[in-house]
């Protein structure tokens, strides 16, 4: 993939080119007096629609402004920002590493401004995604307990079926995810343990069956992530434990609560998180006929941007969070004193 320039034709049309006109070259260091903010504008609509007529609509400016803007921009940075593939634009490691403080930087210009306008305080949203079945069994009423303790503050939940981080734009975001090292600063709030749970009709076919039988004699229901085979999870849980099992049929569902609650409706076996369903199961709605927990190597990590470590907002409620689900570990492994 090869880094473009944008050259304005007759009657606003852009082509899209490699840059061997001009050579990028640096400038020195970069300070305020003279931050190129229409370039960033430009750069961040652009950015974020991934495209230049999309940027240009967005701003109501002329497909070639943008241009002249995104390449000066390119040219005082010294790096190519965005890279033309098959499908049409898409940002270089500089590009990625930009816009979000960029775009971030934007929201809370506009969002002061406003308030300042209006005469009320400057109070921006505090952005956070979610998983879904994270969502509805965990953070929903932990959620209502934050703004009991921190009225003040104003919070935005968005949530997604993905693994890993979403693509939205957030200061904050709750993933399922394997242990990885990035550039964000990443807090674990629990590994998952999964076991095969169902209803108590269901379950009472596994009296005086050993774990393989029983399994191979229902239906499987599956969570899909996204690029992986649909019984990833179930084929990891039958080599760890050296089942002999057929994990390709089965239902497969988006996501771990629409799993359980087909589970609860009287047929089918989840493979499910013990701890997130732990109110299911106390409450004998969900039923785990054996004693076979593992830990399957994903978990729930909260994930920011380093720079926003200073913000208030953010500082204040990833220490809350990260306290509320320290209680829950000790809570579900109690230390037992010698």
């Amino acid at each position: 993939m090869a880094p473009y320039q944008n050259v304005p034709l007759k009657g606003g049309q852009v082509n899209l080119r490699t840059r061997k006109a001009r050579k990028i070259q640096n400038k020195g260091s970069i300070n305020r007096r003279w931050l190129p903010l229409n370039a960033l504008r430009a750069f961040e609509a652009v950015g974020q629609h991934r495209s230049f007529t999309g940027g240009a609509t967005a701003l109501s400016v002329s497909q070639s402004a943008m241009s002249r803007h995104v390449s000066g921009l390119e040219e005082l940075l010294g790096k190519p920002l965005f890279e033309r593939e098959a499908t049409g634009l898409a940002l270089t490691a500089a590009g990625e590493e930009l816009l979000p403080v960029v775009a971030k930087s934007l929201d809370r210009i506009e969002q002061t401004l406003n308030a300042i306008r209006d005469d009320r305080q400057a109070k921006r949203a505090l952005r956070i995604h979610i998983p879904p079945s994270m969502l509805q069994q965990q953070l929903l009423p932990l959620l209502h307990e934050f703004r009991i303790e921190h009225p003040d503050y104003r919070i935005d939940v968005s949530s997604a079926n993905v693994t890993g981080l979403p693509a939205t734009n957030t200061d904050m975001a709750i993933v399922y995810d394997r242990p990885n090292v990035d550039d964000f600063v990443t807090d674990l709030l629990w590994m998952v343990r999964v076991a095969p749970l169902c209803s108590p009709e269901t379950a009472k076919a596994a009296s005086g069956q050993a774990v393989a039988q029983f399994l191979s004699q229902q239906e499987l229901l599956h969570i899909k992530l996204a690029g992986q085979p649909r019984d990833l999870l179930w084929s990891n849980y039958a080599r760890q434990l050296g089942l002999d099992i057929d994990t390709d049929e089965g239902l497969a569902f988006d996501t771990a609560i629409a799993a359980a609650q087909y589970a609860m409706g009287g047929t089918g076996v989840t493979l499910a998180d013990i701890d997130m369903f732990a109110p299911e199961i106390a409450a004998g709605r969900l039923v785990m006929p054996y004693d076979a927990v593992i830990e399957e190597g994903y978990g729930y990590y909260l994930k920011l941007h380093p720079d926003d470590l200073s913000d208030p907002a953010i500082s204040i409620f990833r220490s809350w969070l990260i306290g509320r689900f320290m209680d829950m570990r000790t809570a579900r492994n109690p230390v037992v004193p010698d």
